[in-house]
């Protein structure tokens, strides 16, 4: 891991970063506690409050790829966490104005989104779920803490880059950049930052491409406390090994939700005949049999890496392939479609009873919800307030 970028205040020197992971158990599958040595003095939450927290965006219903890559992991953890250990998931409606929307679609998409967390086993009873625009703390927070934010360190994230289709490299220098760069994608990482330091997670999965942000927030912790003290408590990343299902259109690249044919997304409530139907039309190729081998065979591969992960989860994908090996391309096509159809039948059923009943029991879930997310963040709110002298 690279160093992390300079402070804006340069009394302080900057340290290089290092990773120290260690298996978490218990689980029958990997996954890695990793936590970036330092020497700051932040403070901890009391030993034995483990507190899990992650967020998703609500842009409607998620794809397979979202599932298996992350909501199927905060269940996992869910059900597998001591009764000491809180969970906390967001949907991060604030984070999804960056891209502005209909209001109404988003209001829908946030309903959608509520009744698929549920859907998928989260438990409102043992985890917190909740809007991130009903706890006004992450706001007020995220401002606090953009006052020791380096602009320098912002224009080096990726995430306003991705978001606007530039290159790696691109600055605020770029006339480009400039002109379509708005504050709110630009300080994305402050406010993210802020959703896990309100809360004071010890820990928050990601994956790979999302170490970067929570080391940011490992910094905005670090200077926060140089300047008012150990008030602030830095998170861990679980890294988990990574689920990526690819686009069944263009399979090197990732399933996404703004691939323009709708076809290269299994969402999580399509019927058994949708997906039968795009699984069929699947990009492959003309090879006979089945084989494993990413590189020449993405499409088949892809196939290969679906099934393993909604059906025999634990063996490997050229094992998988071998077992396959003799079928044709359409029996097995047939048979990955029968099994995420399987799969997902399940959650199906019960997200369209959530959406078909009275918004009673949904609205009852996120008021709850709102209700001890906020109890949660104004224990550290208050004390940020306390620190800075912004309260009495």
């Amino acid at each position: 891991m690279s160093a992390p970028f300079p402070r804006i205040f340069p009394k302080h020197p900057v340290r290089a970063a290092s990773w120290t992971c260690r298996r978490v158990k218990p689980s029958s599958h990997s996954l890695r506690q990793c936590r970036q040595n330092s020497s700051s003095a932040a403070a901890k939450p009391p030993a034995g409050d483990r507190i899990i927290l992650s967020g998703i965006q609500p842009t409607g219903v998620p794809h397979l790829g979202n599932y298996l890559g992350a909501l199927q992991q905060w269940v996992r953890l869910q059900n597998q966490a001591e009764p000491s250990t809180k969970l906390i998931f967001s949907i991060v409606d604030l984070h999804a104005l960056t891209v502005p929307k209909d209001p109404n679609l988003l209001r829908q998409w946030g309903k959608e989104m509520l009744a698929i967390l549920v859907a998928v086993g989260l438990d409102p009873k043992r985890s917190t779920i909740f809007f991130q625009s009903a706890v006004s703390a992450h706001s007020e927070l995220m401002w606090i803490l953009s006052t020791v934010s380096s602009m320098g360190y912002l224009s080096r994230m990726t995430q306003w880059k991705s978001k606007l289709q530039l290159p790696e490299n691109s600055t605020l220098e770029d006339p480009g950049a400039r002109s379509r760069l708005r504050l709110g994608l630009f300080s994305y990482p402050v406010l993210q930052a802020a959703d896990i330091l309100v809360h004071r997670a010890t820990d928050v999965p990601v994956g790979e491409d999302q170490r970067q942000h929570l080391e940011f927030t490992r910094d905005m912790a670090d200077s926060f406390n140089h300047i008012y003290g150990p008030v602030l408590s830095a998170p861990s990343a679980l890294i988990s090994s990574a689920k990526r299902v690819m686009s069944l259109k263009q399979p090197t690249l990732k399933m996404s939700k703004s691939h323009p044919d709708p076809r290269s997304r299994i969402l999580l409530t399509d019927s058994a005949e949708e997906i039968q139907q795009k699984i069929k039309t699947a990009l492959t190729d003309s090879e006979p049999g089945i084989s494993y081998d990413p590189a020449s065979r993405p499409g088949v591969s892809n196939l290969i890496e679906i099934l393993s992960h909604v059906q025999k989860d634990g063996m490997s994908f050229t094992e998988l392939a071998a077992e396959y090996q003799d079928t044709s391309l359409r029996a097995f096509k047939e048979h990955v479609a029968a099994a995420v159809a399987e799969h997902l039948r399940g959650i199906r059923e019960r997200y369209f009873e959530l959406m078909d009943a009275t918004p009673g029991y949904l609205n009852s879930v996120a008021a709850e919800g709102a209700l001890a997310a906020n109890e949660n963040a104004n224990i550290t709110l208050n004390a940020v307030k306390n620190a800075t002298g912004l309260s009495s």
